[in-house]
């Protein structure tokens, strides 16, 4: 599903963000992403999105080496992607079901399927009755529900969450990651930035853990499956 092969982005007048990272996610697998603030992994992420491009090395996904990918398909390749940001990135002065029919609309379906395509993201994430209120109206968690009904109405292979749980009490984080146990069952590939070590020690997932935009660790949590 996702390949970086000795991939190294620097950014003009900086550092390297990232520095030679290699790994290999497969198709269907769920793994979080750590490391202290600025290791890179919001840039790693990015990269996966074509919201930057790479200095050196290569990048595929299914495949497909994004190195390449001109700016006209972008839009493409994204189309395979579910993403999904902290700060939930929603427009206020639109209904909850206009903000999850976004990426609908913007790939031209038609309204029966967008309308139904909607609904059902909605009711996945426990939100179908929210569908007529604004954004504004609802608590942080569901705003947060919200960013992922939008980021799974279009049914992506491939979901990216950049500290998804960041702004949530615990027992609401528990509940979103929940939701991404359920997307990754039904055969969804899932990666997501986090830094709460904590939960993600109590989970059987593998672990990329970077640092000063090295990857110095790939593995499982103790006691989890290999």
């Amino acid at each position: 599903m996702i390949r970086f092969d000795s991939i190294t982005k620097r950014y003009p007048g900086s550092q390297d963000a990232l520095s030679q990272v290699s790994f290999q996610l497969d198709k269907g697998e769920m793994a979080f992403l750590t490391g202290p603030s600025g290791a890179g992994k919001s840039t790693l992420l990015k990269l996966i999105a074509l919201i930057e491009r790479p200095s050196r090395g290569q990048l595929l996904i299914d495949g497909k080496n994004l190195t390449k990918v001109s700016k006209r398909k972008i839009p493409y390749v994204r189309r395979k992607m579910g993403i999904i940001f902290q700060d939930h990135r929603l427009l206020f002065d639109r209904t909850v079901f206009d903000n999850v029919a976004l990426p609908l609309i913007i790939s031209g379906y038609n309204r029966s399927d967008i309308e139904r395509r909607v609904r059902a993201s909605l009711d996945m994430v426990g939100l179908l009755n929210k569908e007529k209120q604004y954004p504004i109206t609802l608590s942080g968690g569901e705003q947060q529900r919200i960013g992922i009904a939008r980021a799974i109405v279009h049914k992506p292979s491939l979901l990216l969450a950049d500290e998804p749980t960041g702004n949530l009490d615990p027992a609401l984080s528990w509940e979103i990651m929940g939701l991404f146990e359920q997307f990754n069952q039904v055969g969804v590939s899932v990666l997501i930035a986090s830094h709460d070590l904590d939960m993600i020690s109590r989970l059987p997932y593998r672990v990329l853990k970077l640092q000063q935009g090295q990857l110095v660790a790939d593995g499982y949590p103790k006691g989890a499956r290999a």
